[in-house]
């Protein structure tokens, strides 16, 4: 038995999957916590939470919330139960556990949370700007400050703050938060984020001053194409408004109206895709602090408020993540050197220049370089890319960019006059604020890369939303990116909230009829002067693969996080686009739309598939119906249950009828026709036999390549270790020729690619009109990576890794890997090996989880536990074998084992 001596002690805890978050959403956070607690078997048998307005007030009677011993597992997610909570409310929180010897443990440390202003008559500010041009061209950033006092010593400061446009915030002189591009990028005509921010530390007893800096952002800078400016609006403004609690407890508030001042200063341009233009000669030293002498400073224009929807903001925020050094650094000119950060990025630069009054100093940026060593930069369209900085001329001058990012790895920089070293150069990267949670390392050092170009992928496109692409005149939440590649992104990065908050845009740019679109935020849709001349504009609605990411984002966030209330907020919206494909059907069968397979490689044209669409369309309705019939079940809808489930089958027998020959051929011939068919589980019989017969011979006649684009190759290799054959999705896997997942690593790629031939030592760059060298789409073997070669996956019917599956399934030489997922419930980790006909492996199983884990064996009796004599040795260690594995059902721990193959 365990030493009765040990506990379990509540670690992590979080509210809305945040730790001690501020400005949340809603009234009813939902709680989770970890546990600490090494020991073999260790679980929770029943929880207490309690909850107070003070941090350290405890007793009986200050309680807002007391649940008292409830005997439940459950540690993910439990709605707070006490009180309403008002905006701006503050709640302090704790709990412990009963472990799985039902002794108790201690309390926790004390968690908190706080609600931002959850209704429109919370706010007393005005919306606020400089009335300006910037609608025809980019114009000088408007910068609006206020001074005021205060007389007696300061408890708490809450700044919370919207913008029409993207803004920085400043109190006293310095910066709020390292935030950028806050408050970001919604449906802006429904919705509008708003931050909340701690200013407690930055306030003073006496003079204050705040200040805010606007910029185009998204909501009023070029979007996507030269005649979209201004998409949203034509004016810049800005909503803020600081709670102040003093030592009395007596409340001031200081807000955004006409009182305050505005001018313009140093940013004399910023647009996301064109580039910052900075002139040091216009800073304005102080501007932002008490005292500055706003001579030549007008009045703020007061704005009236939209209609949109203010909403605290779900998502994290977007900031520098990491520093990189120039690897390299060669002359390109006079005066203008090529710096290579080894690494393609989204980011920006930071330079240190000494240079005379007025220098200007220019930055250019590129992925790629042409043969003669110089940038690359036919591929960035309309984008211009470009920085500029003019010297004030007084000693080392420090410049970063604030209000644009760039994807790159190479940058140019002109006009200094001598070479740039590490020191006054380098790389800021920029993504969204996510943990990394997962990882992989295998014995092959080519798939190891692959990885890092897989993770280096998201990186750069997971910035505010889940764009497509860093670095052209585009940078859009294309919505079939998103879906292929969610299980990957939610084991890299704990992107629980970062979806959340997208997929609700999402909903916002749902239509009417229940479909959604292909990009969200849907800047067509609020487009007045919508670009007609624009490929695929005028049917991006609806389209098979990319719409059904209003199904499949939800409900791939809730495997892999446990959350069910993102799938109770979206019901509604899922159910309509079931709704929708039922209703624009013929008698079942979808029509053809836009997309098909996108980039196939044997497609008649570069961006077209030979798969046809309609097939596709209705694999995915059946995809789409399937996943609801599980969302209903949980949500204890047993009349849409029903209704999904006869829909499924009806929609599986209209596929099969429409798109399978007698013969078993599917329409089309091609391996993602076969691949969604059998992953989609739409065919039976001899039906699927055939299916599987022909998918590997549409593998093998192209010399065991693949030949899918963007819906089929995220299936492919898993829907080859589904039918019983990971020794061909090895195959395909390991080949270096175009195309496949190793020819862009073979050729220094260090992100993937756009097109499997974005370029080619034949023909060099591929079609520069859509060719990005960051585009992470088919990054979504990742999954099949960390499930199958790694081997860490979970049961069905289990989310955030509650029953784990351990099925590591070595090949084509790779003789060790290791894989590790940080889960909701704690770190599970899986290392294997084998060598001369043996096989040790070693799994860890967190607290509050069960395992199961499956060792290759030649028979029942090869399998050796080497795990050392614990408690549950003998017990609790249930073995069978099947299918060449030896199968053990364990619980939390550490575990190892050898077995003969």
């Amino acid at each position: 038995m365990p030493d009765p001596q040990s506990i379990a002690l509540p670690i992590n805890l979080k509210a809305n999957s945040r730790i001690n978050p501020i400005g949340l959403d809603d009234s009813t956070p939902r709680l989770s916590w970890q546990l600490a607690d090494k020991r073999y078997g260790a679980a929770q048998s029943s929880y207490q939470i309690q909850a107070s307005s003070r941090k350290d007030a405890w007793d009986a009677s200050d309680l807002l919330w007391d649940t008292g011993r409830v005997q439940s597992d459950r540690s993910l997610h439990l709605p707070y139960g006490g009180p309403n909570l008002q905006s701006g409310q503050q709640v302090f929180w704790r709990t412990r556990i009963w472990d799985a010897w039902k002794k108790v443990g201690p309390w926790s440390e004390v968690a908190s949370f706080e609600t931002g202003l959850l209704h429109a008559e919370d706010w007393k500010a005005k919306w606020i700007g400089l009335k300006d041009e910037g609608a025809k061209e980019s114009v000088p950033c408007p910068h609006l400050r206020k001074e005021f006092s205060l007389d007696t010593p300061i408890a708490s400061g809450r700044l919370y703050v919207s913008a029409r446009g993207v803004c920085q915030l400043f109190v006293n002189g310095k910066p709020v938060t390292a935030d950028r591009f806050a408050p970001g990028w919604t449906e802006y005509d429904k919705t509008l984020h708003t931050f909340s921010y701690d200013v407690t530390e930055l306030l003073e007893t006496g003079a204050n001053a705040i200040g805010i800096i606007l910029a185009d952002g998204w909501f009023r800078g070029n979007l996507f194409h030269p005649t979209i400016r201004a998409n949203y609006g034509d004016q810049l403004s800005a909503l803020a408004q600081l709670e102040i609690v003093d030592a009395q407890g007596k409340t001031h508030s200081v807000v955004t109206d006409e009182s305050w001042k505005s001018a313009t200063g140093p940013y004399l341009a910023a647009d996301i895709y064109d580039g910052e233009t900075y002139d040091a000669r216009k800073q304005m030293p102080g501007w932002s602090s008490p005292g500055f002498k706003a001579s030549g400073w007008k009045k703020a224009t007061c704005y009236p408020a939209p209609e949109a929807t203010l909403k605290p903001r779900i998502g994290p925020p977007v900031r520098v993540q990491e520093t990189l050094k120039p690897q390299s650094t060669k002359r390109s000119g006079p005066n203008s050197y090529i710096a290579d950060f080894g690494q393609v990025i989204t980011g920006v630069a930071r330079i240190k220049v000494r240079e005379g009054k007025g220098k200007k100093i220019t930055l250019q940026f590129a992925e790629m370089l042409n043969p003669d060593g110089s940038l690359y930069r036919e591929n960035l369209r309309y984008a211009k890319a470009t920085d500029h900085y003019v010297c004030r001329g007084e000693g080392t001058e420090t410049y970063e960019p604030l209000f644009t990012y760039h994807g790159f790895r190479y940058m140019e920089i002109s006009g200094v006059s001598s070479k740039p070293t590490p020191a006054s150069l380098q790389a800021l990267v920029l993504h969204s604020d996510m943990e990394a949670t997962g990882s992989f390392q295998c014995s092959h050092p080519d798939i190891n890369q692959l990885q890092s170009n897989i993770v280096w992928g998201q990186k750069g496109n997971f910035l505010e939303l889940p764009t497509d692409c860093p670095q052209r005149d585009e940078r859009l939440g294309w919505t079939g990116d998103a879906q292929v590649f969610a299980p990957t992104a939610n084991f890299n990065f704990d992107t629980s909230t970062f979806f959340r908050e997208w997929i609700r845009t999402l909903v916002d740019s749902q239509a009417p009829d229940g479909s959604f679109p292909d990009i969200s935020p849907d800047l067509f849709a609020s487009n007045t002067k919508r670009p007609f001349s624009i490929p695929l504009v005028s049917e991006h609605f609806g389209n098979a693969g990319w719409a059904d990411a209003g199904v499949i984002c939800p409900w791939e966030t809730y495997l892999s996080f446990g959350d069910k209330s993102i799938l109770e907020d979206n019901y509604d919206a899922m159910s309509a686009w079931i709704d929708y494909q039922e209703s624009t059907s013929h008698e079942l069968i979808r029509p053809v739309t836009v997309y098909g397979d996108w980039l196939a490689p044997d497609a008649p044209r570069p961006e077209w598939a030979p798969t046809p669409s309609d097939l596709i369309g209705t694999a995915y309705f059946a995809r789409t119906t399937e996943i609801m019939i599980d969302v209903a079940k949980l949500l204890g809808r047993p009349d849409d249950q029903s209704r999904f489930e006869k829909l499924h089958q009806n929609i599986k027998l209209a596929f099969r009828n429409a798109f399978t020959a007698p013969s078993g051929l599917l329409v089309g011939d091609t391996q993602t026709a076969y691949l969604m068919a059998l992953a989609f589980d739409l065919l039976e019989g001899e039906q699927r036999s055939r299916a599987i017969e022909r998918l590997l011979h549409t593998i093998e006649r192209r010399g065991n390549h693949l030949s899918t684009g963007f819906l089929g190759t995220p299936l492919l290799c898993p829907t080859l270790s589904k039918v019983g054959h990971s020794d061909m999705a090895y195959r395909v896997l390991m080949q270096k020729t175009y195309p496949g997942w190793l020819f862009p690593v073979s050729n220094g790629a260090t992100t993937m690619w756009e097109r499997w031939d974005s370029w080619t030592p034949e023909k060099g760059f591929g079609d520069t009109g859509m060719n990005s060298f960051n585009h992470y789409a088919y990054g979504a073997i990742g999954q099949w990576l960390y499930n199958t070669v790694g081997g860490i996956s979970q049961e069905s019917g289990s989310s955030a890794y509650k029953r784990i599956l351990f099925t590591p399934t070595p090949g084509n030489g790779i003789n060790w890997a290791k894989t590790s997922l940080k889960s909701p419930y704690g770190l599970i980790r899986c290392e294997w090996k084998q060598s001369e006909g043996y096989f040790a492996m070693e799994v860890e199983i967190p607290p509050n989880s069960v395992g199961e884990v499956h060792i290759p064996a030649r028979d029942h009796s090869a399998v050796e536990y080497l795990s050392e004599e614990t408690w549950d040795r003998v017990h609790t260690r249930p073995y069978r074998y099947e299918k060449q594995h030896g199968i053990y059902a364990l619980p939390a721990g550490v575990y190892k084992f050898k077995s003969q193959l």
